[in-house]
Order: C-alpha cells, then structure tokens, then sequence
C-alpha cells in the first residue's frame, strides 16, 4: 500500500509544479553573483550556504500541496477506512516528496556550483550534504504541511513554522560544505534522522487533530 501512495503522489508531482523548486533553485544560485559581485573568492566562500538556502525554499515551495488536498477531498479519511495508518501515509508523503525534488536538486547542484564559482572539492561537499540533509528537509516539510493543514493563509503559516525549525540542519550543512569536517557532516545527519524518525507521528498526530 505504501507503495501505491508513493506512486500517487510521484505521479501528481511530476504532472504538476514539481519543476518550480529546481527552477527556483537556480534562479536563486543565479542572482547571488549580481547580488554580491564577481569575486570569485567571495563566491566560493558564500556559494554553499547560498546553495542551501535556495535548497530550504525550494522544498518550502510545494508546502501546499503536500497534504491539504487529500485532506479536503476526504482522501486521507478514505484510506483511514482501508486500515492504512496516518503514519504510513505519512512515511509515504515523506519519500514521495524527497524523491519529486531532492534528485532533482541534486543534479541541479552542478549548474548552481559553476554559477556560483564552487570548486569541485567543495561541489563534492555541497553533493553529499544534500543527500544527507534533503530527506530531514522532505520529512520537516511533510510535519508542517499537516500542521498547518486547512488553516487560512496556510502557505504563509508554514514558512513561518518550517525556517525557524530548519535553522539547525541549515547550519550544520552550510558548515560541512566550508569544509567542517566530520563532525559537522555527523552532526547534519543525525539530525536530518532525527527529523524523519519523527515526523511520521508528529503528522500523524495532525492529521488525527485535523479530524476532532
């Protein structure tokens, strides 16, 4: 079943504005150098964290749509019926959307590197920090996405409740892109794990909220 859900949402993503996040993603990496000049050492040194940045946006950007439309449309009540627990629907949310725009941001990452003057230790860096931070980022998306659910102004509410929530993976990422070290890199992934160890039942606990 879990697959199923996964198949659905990949195949309403891809129809839909799964492209926008990339697009934005490099809009993003485009506009720092007029931005900030063409040094290219200054480049080099603020690309990473520029990078991530438009990374946290770009996965912000389809927040709307992630769980609010099942939810009006009584999807979510339906699969209750079916036995399917809010916590598998909300692993299934999670890898459904990681996988509409963390690849794709992944390979996006290469054109933003040579915008941005990132050398290819760094970009090898930038590359494996966004493996193992984007998944953390899907799954804080999925959370706030239920949270917010059915509120006014939802969109609005949710940058307000994902940015701040964001600010420790961001740091730790932007660190082992500037070369961190280890540490940095452990210290991302743990709470990238965190986040997707958690978020499951905090929506879960939402979407149960969502129906009192």
């Amino acid at each position: 079943m879990i697959g199923a859900l996964i198949l659905r949402d990949l195949r309403r993503g891809f129809t839909g504005s799964a492209w926008l996040p990339i697009a934005f993603f490099l809009l993003v990496a485009t506009l720092v150098p007029f931005a900030v000049g063409p040094d290219a050492k200054l480049l080099g040194r603020i690309g990473a964290g520029a990078l991530w940045i438009a990374a946290l946006t770009a996965a912000l950007l389809p927040i709307e749509r992630l769980i609010e439309p099942d939810r009006a449309d009584g999807v979510l009540d339906q699969l209750l019926l079916h036995g399917v627990t809010d916590e598998t629907i909300a692993a299934a949310k999670i890898a459904a959307h990681w996988l509409t725009f963390g690849p794709l941001l992944f390979v996006a990452a290469f054109p933003a590197a040579a915008l941005l003057d990132i050398d290819r230790s760094a970009l090898a860096r930038v590359l494996l920090s966004i493996w193992i931070g984007t998944p953390g980022l899907a799954a804080l998306a999925v959370a706030v996405a239920a949270l917010t659910a059915g509120l006014p102004r939802a969109g609005s509410m949710a940058g307000l409740l994902l940015l701040p929530l964001a600010v420790p993976l961001l740091i730790f990422a932007a660190a082992f892109c500037g070369d961190g070290g280890n540490q940095a890199m452990a210290l991302e992934a743990a709470i990238s794990i965190l986040l997707l160890a958690g978020s499951p039942f905090v929506t879960a606990a939402a979407l149960r909220a969502a129906r009192t």
